[in-house]
């Protein structure tokens, strides 16, 4: 837990109910949760053990539910058995924000969904994710991030510019996270607007649609003009020399990013006569029909000198750089460590383990993590018995 666990978050006296499952949901709740909301997260009795939801994992929890599930309280109720229903009904009641991505059907089957809830809960912000838009004849369709990032053009810029000849994902779950962040903003625009209105509304997030937006902001390029002007694809991100670059003793991110800094690059590797090369004169590099031709000048000078070599020489020379750090790397990194951005925590169930930090600051409401991960239904009891008191 962080020194900031006792201090109230932006979001103090907000409560979430998390009907989430999987990443994106479950990871847009916690966010909120990470930013002081109290955050109840209801999940079918059926995952009242350790197991049985995607994330979880017989016989302990998975890293997976534990980066995606602290600041929340796990209340184990059966949506599909009356009684159970009743009590998700009365939490949903007394809430402000209720994230889900079950499928509209399955929504509607329960009662829960926005059209049911509407009129009885006029102030509920009901943040609702799927795949894709609800009004188009994809709604409804199982999504996978692999999917959306086919469908967003993600796998085809990654091939276009690996030039593999085997388009591939990329190796993150892109999707999944680019809607949690949507889903958390969103849910931040519609809380402002029930604060000074009352009424709560309807969000829809969809996957498909987000990551396409997110992919063209830089990949639309040419296509944005009609008529287009030019090829789809962000040049710079395109080109071939976009990647890390061999130093002495390892890699480097080396970027140099104006003609002036490929100057500066070949000066300090004891190359002056590329410096004179007429593709880096003047003030800009002409990406489309010089930047593979630079990149591989670059790349014949960057083994002249040692990573921190590499990394003193930009620095001083306003070149941007960065080691290329391994995953396995980052905990032991001075930056990560000293901003806690990877602490070892204890679990009450699971022992040790990092705890991913909040990546951001708030002077006067900090965010911090409070909770770990909980066990399914583990605070049923808690959360059902002040929810008692509130109704007396």
């Amino acid at each position: 837990m962080t020194s900031a666990a006792n201090e109230p978050g932006p979001l103090a006296g907000v409560r979430v109910i998390d009907m989430a499952t999987v990443v994106m949901g479950p990871y847009a709740a916690q966010i909120l949760g990470d930013l002081g909301a109290d955050v109840i997260k209801i999940e079918s009795p059926r995952d009242s053990v350790r197991g049985g939801a995607l994330y979880r994992n017989t016989p302990g929890m998975t890293p997976l539910n534990l980066a995606v599930n602290r600041n929340k309280r796990s209340v184990a109720l059966d949506l599909k058995d009356d009684a159970g229903r009743a009590r998700a009904l009365d939490l949903i009641a007394g809430a402000d924000v209720l994230i889900t991505n079950m499928r509209i059907d399955a929504l509607r089957r329960l009662g829960v969904d926005h059209d049911s809830l509407a009129a009885s809960h006029p102030g509920l912000v009901y943040a609702h994710a799927q795949g894709f838009r609800p009004d188009s004849d994809r709604a409804g369709l199982a999504a996978y991030d692999e999917t959306v990032q086919a469908a967003s053009g993600l796998v085809d810029v990654a091939d276009r510019a690996g030039d593999i000849g085997a388009p591939v994902v990329l190796p993150s779950i892109l999707a999944d996270k680019v809607a949690g962040l949507t889903i958390a903003y969103s849910v931040l625009a519609a809380l402002l607007h029930q604060r000074a209105t009352g009424r709560g509304q309807l969000v829809e997030v969809p996957m498909a649609d987000t990551l396409l937006a997110f992919n063209l902001v830089e990949h639309l390029q040419g296509r944005t003009f009609e008529p287009p002007m030019g090829p789809t694809g962000f040049t710079l991100s395109m080109n071939k020399g976009h990647r890390a670059r061999p130093t002495k003793d390892g890699l480097a991110m080396i970027a140099p990013y104006t003609a002036g800094n490929c100057r500066d690059l070949f000066r300090a590797a004891g190359r002056p006569d590329l410096a004179e090369d007429p593709r880096v004169a003047g003030d800009r590099i002409d990406n489309r029909t010089d930047g593979e031709a630079i990149a591989e000048l670059i790349e014949s000078v960057t083994p002249n000198l040692t990573t921190a070599e590499w990394i003193e020489v930009c620095t001083e020379r306003s070149i941007p750089v960065g080691p290329v750090l391994r995953l396995d790397e980052a905990a032991e990194d001075p930056y990560v460590r000293d901003g806690h951005l990877l602490d070892l925590a204890e679990h009450p169930s699971e022992g040790s383990y990092r705890s991913i930090g909040v990546p951001i600051g708030f002077s006067a409401t900090p965010a911090s993590v409070r909770r770990h991960a909980p066990l399914p239904g583990e605070h049923t009891a808690e959360v059902l018995s002040e929810l008692d008191a509130e109704e007396r």
